[in-house]
């Protein structure tokens, strides 16, 4: 039996909400979340919009899925993100117990791999989906923010 949506499928709706980010102006990182090949929740980068630090496309995806299932654990839930989540967004996925992570690009800086972020037992991560998409997105965000300033 084929499954009905794969790994491209919804990095593909997380890049969709990278590129509202990035008319924003914020920067272009999006995320959705999966749930019996439903997406539940979709989120991207709000931390100028809000001025909050926190407003990670992770951190904004996880209060969504958790609002709409009703509780705070994400247990049967992939999250589908275009950068390796930070050390921050990592800490809330632990606490999530989120089940899959599915990444775009690397963040060699300040992703969780290259930190060490310890994630919870039973979390599962795959990276490099449409890596060269998202990455693009961001480097060319990086580059025309030089440009301006």
């Amino acid at each position: 039996m084929l499954k009905p949506y794969d790994d491209n499928y919804f990095m593909k709706r997380a890049l969709q909400e990278a590129e509202q980010a990035y008319v924003k102006g914020e920067i272009p990182i999006g995320a959705v979340i999966v749930s019996n090949d439903q997406i539940i929740a979709r989120a991207h980068n709000l931390t100028e919009t809000l001025n909050d630090v926190t407003a990670h496309a992770e951190m904004q995806a996880i209060t969504a899925a958790a609002n709409y299932l009703g509780g705070k654990y994400l247990t049967k839930c992939t999250l589908y993100v275009t950068i390796e989540p930070c050390q921050m967004c990592a800490g809330a996925l632990y606490w999530s117990q989120i089940s899959k992570i599915v990444y775009g690009a690397r963040d060699e800086q300040r992703g969780c791999i290259s930190l060490n972020t310890k994630l919870h037992p039973k979390t599962t991560m795959t990276g490099g989906i449409l890596e060269n998409e998202a990455a693009h997105l961001l480097k060319k965000f990086f580059i025309e923010k030089r440009n301006l300033n």
